[in-house]
């Protein structure tokens, strides 16, 4: 017993893992749509989805400790619906992350094209995504060396954006609070928790925490609280600190030099901190994707359906999740559409994993339902807003 004890991690581990999980370049893709269709309420909206995340992530650890299987979303959603439903919930989970994926390599060109202006954003971000999908066919991943530095390079601009800006609140920027209506508030959550995906990654971690029933639960709690403190800061900084005139620009190092036109040096060291944390983020995700990818193609391959995915190999799973995401990058240039379709396919995933729950009746006795049924409710309000954001951009397109 105590030497299984001495290899598992404690509740500050997993907090750290699930900070990890959570905290990504999404945060960064965020700020100028949220200040411009939300106004200075968009700070609710952060709130709302931290606390609907919470309900949600601890619902998604109950399952991980009633099923503790390799498979994750396809053995929960399996629990009420079999191996269709399954399948459906891995399979919406994949293409929700290549979508966002198709995302952060656009957001990746913008950010690299200052250095390069002799080029588009859209051809350095289809050059950034060859070079990474290459990177990783070779088998050219993240050292742990890798991973830390990734970390930092993702928190550096947020602590010190969010220092920066507070030093120059202008409360004054908070009138009009909600300029758009309240509705935008409920709108914007497909935007924001675009940041927090990742989060479920940590309530997988039973088989490696001490006391797991506990311990999880609480270090679930505590990395969404740590990480919801620090993105809600860093937004609201930023609104306090900005007129809404100026959030036009997508990159957030321009909407700094509005404020600190002076201080040229710290906001380029911010740009290339942001460019480093959407990088390291893509080419992380390129591979775990791709690993996704065999894990569902070997599901298939278990029912006999499709033999022909017998021999897929890690090479061939990176090439097909790069074609993937640039079929995503190339077909998708509305940023709303990017967020309405992440947040419809991931949240989808979520919803048909948490279902199962209200199929056991322990859970009704024991009262663990009764933050399934929240964490349902506040997943169903950001899938019908994510739903309607879609059905508009499908409007506009035809």
């Amino acid at each position: 017993m105590s030497t299984d004890n001495t290899e598992k991690i404690g509740v500050s581990t997993a907090t750290i893992i699930g900070m990890n999980a959570m905290i990504g370049a999404g945060v960064f893709t965020v700020p100028s749509a949220l200040a411009s269709k939300v106004g200075p309420a968009g700070i609710l909206a952060y709130i709302f989805v931290v606390v609907a995340v919470w309900f949600m992530a601890q619902s998604l650890a109950r399952l991980a400790a009633l099923f503790p299987e390799e498979g994750s979303f396809y053995v929960y959603a399996k629990q009420w619906g079999g191996h269709g439903v399954g399948m459906i919930a891995s399979w919406t989970y994949f293409i929700g992350l290549l979508i966002a994926m198709g995302l952060l390599s656009q957001a990746a060109g913008d950010y690299m094209q200052p250095f390069f202006p002799q080029y588009s954003a859209h051809t350095l971000g289809m050059v950034i995504l060859f070079s990474l999908t290459t990177l990783n066919m070779f088998g050219v991943a993240l050292s742990e060396l890798g991973q830390q530095i990734l970390i930092v390079c993702t928190t550096f601009p947020i602590i010190v954006t969010t220092i920066m800006c507070l030093s120059k609140t202008n409360f004054s920027y908070l009138t009009p609070f909600s300029p758009y209506g309240i509705r935008n508030v409920f709108q914007a959550t497909r935007a924001v928790i675009f940041g927090l995906f990742g989060f479920e990654c940590a309530a997988s971690l039973f088989t490696i925490v001490r006391d797991p029933q506990k311990n999880v639960p609480r270090a679930l709690t505590y990395s969404i609280i740590l990480v919801g403190i620090l993105y809600t800061l860093f937004i609201a900084s930023l609104i306090l600190s900005t007129p809404l005139e100026f959030f036009t620009v997508p990159r957030v190092p321009d909407i700094l030099k509005v404020t600190f036109p002076n201080s040229p040096w710290i906001i380029t060291a911010i740009h290339v901190s942001i460019l480093s944390a959407i990088l390291g983020t893509i080419h992380s995700m390129i591979w775990s994707s791709s690993a996704l990818l065999i894990a569902l193609l070997k599901r298939i391959r278990s029912t006999n359906i499709q033999p022909v995915t017998k021999n897929i190999s890690p090479q061939i799973a990176v090439l097909l999740v790069g074609l993937c995401i640039f079929a995503s990058f190339a077909s998708i240039h509305n940023m709303d559409l990017f967020f309405s379709l992440t947040a419809t396919f991931i949240v989808s995933t979520y919803l048909l994993s948490m279902i199962s729950l209200l199929t056991i009746q322990e859970e009704w006795k024991s009262g663990q339902n009764i933050k399934t049924v929240i964490g349902i409710i506040a997943a169903s309000i950001i899938l019908y807003f994510a739903l309607e954001g879609l059905s508009q951009e499908i409007a506009k397109l035809m």
